[in-house]
């Protein structure tokens, strides 16, 4: 079963979840900082029912501030998070500089994150 909401925090960012089985897919698109988070941080919910990974298509973002990447964390202190796709460069950079790049899976696309195999984290 599939559900989809889109959602859009002024012209800057966009964010798109859906559902598939105990998979939340959350589309990433635009710029995410302290001021548009609040799309991103109820998709990313840690507390949502049911989710049993988060999957972020990031290959459409252009920037990520140090709240928007708490949020992207926040599910990962109990579950996998998987950015599928092409990370940008600019995100790769900020994971690498943070030291958050191990908090997260990798995959090549969303259909490959949600079915993939993630390893627990250790630590």
């Amino acid at each position: 079963m599939n559900s989809r909401d889109t959602q859009n925090a002024g012209a800057r960012s966009h964010v798109e979840t859906r559902s598939d089985g105990d998979v939340r897919i959350v589309v990433m698109a635009g710029e995410f900082d302290m001021d548009n988070v609040a799309d991103l941080r109820t998709a990313m919910d840690p507390a949502a029912p049911g989710v049993a990974r988060f999957v972020l298509d990031v290959a459409g973002v252009t920037f990520v501030d140090s709240t928007a990447l708490s949020v992207m964390l926040q599910p990962a202190l109990d579950r996998p998070v998987v950015l599928a796709g092409t990370v940008p460069r600019r995100l790769a950079r900020l994971l690498e500089l943070t030291g958050a790049e191990v908090a997260f899976a990798t995959a090549a696309s969303v259909a490959d994150g949600t079915v993939m195999i993630v390893p627990p984290r250790q630590g």
